[in-house]
């Protein structure tokens, strides 16, 4: 068990390290498994929480990223772009 778990962390180590655009290419893979239609309903709940994680990431690289786009006008003081 220990073993899948150390998987499972890696993996979830791995997919951090993507990039934007190669998490949202993940996630239509994941959607279209999903729509399948020799999709196991325990697969099924597997890929939604896959899906969850990969979006949760999404969000999380977009906040970062609006955080960092600001101007900086000529008093020094940063506002939103």
């Amino acid at each position: 068990m220990a073993g899948k778990t150390a998987a499972k962390a890696k993996e979830a180590k791995q997919e951090k390290k993507l990039s934007l655009e190669e998490l949202f290419e993940s996630l239509d893979g994941v959607v279209a498994r999903l729509e399948g239609e020799d999709v196991s309903l325990e697969e099924s709940f597997q890929l939604y929480q896959k899906g969850m994680e990969m979006l949760k990431e999404c969000n999380e690289t977009i906040d970062t990223v609006e955080k960092k786009v600001q101007i900086l006008d000529e008093d020094g003081e940063t506002h939103e772009f």
